[in-house]
């Protein structure tokens, strides 16, 4: 696919947003190659505006942009960059998005919509022949695209990271935040040799209706109902659905007298990490890890675990976190470029990606 024929290889270009300047810098390095001239700014009324300064007609293009806080203008400037690209005749387009925004949003809830979907499609249609991406939050979401995926692990630099710094890691134990982080926790805990424990149930939050939808409306008048008015005949014998009730938090197993390692995909809003941090030290744990693949910390996130109990927060540089690493010392960050770079050197020269999932996927 990178290639315009055997044995010819297109020329590479590598193009860069404005979400990470700082990581476009370190894959550019490793691969040994300038970064080329692009601009992309706001006009005044907001609207995005790209002008790439050198010919792509022809050749592999890679366009890095994740998400951040900004995440509309973001997902905006990659497919107008894109779309530029496939105007100019660019050969291949392959879009370097280590965080996918909108990841989360890839369940039907409510009343609402699977914006994953919408995403995915929008990326497709903007001229991206190609996706690089790192831990998306569910990996089924690599079907909502029409296009090439490679969904790549961060798992292998976390474990290096823990094996590395956490010097009596042989007395921790992998902890899953919820239910459905297991699968995630246990691949952890076997390459590591460890055992696991998993978070139950919620912290007892009253929620707010926001008024009366029309999803608990009661069943039709018994007038109503003994005919066909409506459509109510028979309403009366449908069984009543009960409400969930989530016990309160709780460990299920035994982390007294170890260090917990709290594993997930992503941390945004960190109340939950620490309310989970101050069950799992009410349960003797005498230090909490919280690990992560992206790091986007948002609101008061920095504030929130610098009071915390929790030890350490490592985060890769998918997302980038300056700022809130001045503001929190326990924030650590893992450079995740030169997979990357390896990614983007690997589809242009043609070469198998499997080197890169060998004896690291995560959720089998």
């Amino acid at each position: 696919m990178a290639s315009s024929g055997p044995g010819i290889k297109c020329p590479m270009m590598l193009l860069a947003g404005n979400s990470h300047p700082e990581l476009v810098q370190l894959i550019a390095k490793r691969l040994g190659i300038k970064l080329s001239e692009i601009t992309v700014f706001h006009k005044t009324n907001r609207e995005t505006n790209v002008e790439i300064e050198e010919s792509v007609r022809g050749k592999d293009v890679y366009i890095v942009q994740t998400g951040t806080k900004d995440v509309n203008n973001d997902l905006m400037e990659l497919m107008i960059m894109a779309y530029a690209c496939k105007t100019s005749c660019a050969r291949n387009i392959i879009g370097v998005v280590p965080y996918m925004p909108y990841s989360k949003q890839c369940k039907m809830r409510k009343r609402g919509s699977i914006v994953c979907k919408l995403m995915a499609t929008l990326l497709g249609k903007s001229g991206l022949t190609h996706i690089i991406t790192m831990d998306l939050h569910q990996k089924e979401i690599q079907a909502f695209f029409d296009i090439s995926i490679e969904n790549l692990r961060a798992s292998p630099f976390l474990i290096d990271y823990i094996e590395q710094s956490i010097p009596d890691y042989r007395n921790a134990i992998i902890v899953a935040r919820n239910p459905n982080s297991v699968k995630r926790a246990t691949s952890y805990a076997e390459r590591l040799r460890l055992g696991i424990a998993v978070i139950h149930g919620e912290d007892k939050i009253m929620e707010q209706d926001d008024g009366e939808d029309g999803r608990n409306s009661p069943p039709l008048p018994e007038a109503a109902a003994g005919s066909n008015v409506g459509m109510g005949f028979g309403l009366e014998s449908l069984p009543v659905l009960q409400c969930k009730e989530k016990p309160p938090l709780s460990v299920v197993g035994d982390v007294s007298g170890r260090i917990a390692i709290i594993v997930d995909d992503m941390i945004d809003d960190v109340v939950s990490f620490v309310k989970i941090a101050e069950v799992l030290k009410d349960r003797g744990a005498y230090k909490v890890f919280v690990m992560a693949t992206h790091g986007l910390l948002s609101s008061d996130a920095p504030r929130l675990i610098e009071e915390s109990c929790i030890d350490e927060v490592v985060v890769t540089n998918t997302v980038p976190h300056e700022i809130q690493k001045m503001q929190c010392h326990k924030i650590k960050t893992v450079d995740i470029s030169v997979m990357l770079s390896e990614a983007i050197r690997r589809i242009h020269n043609n070469e198998s990606m499997s080197y890169l999932f060998r004896n690291i996927a995560l959720e089998d």
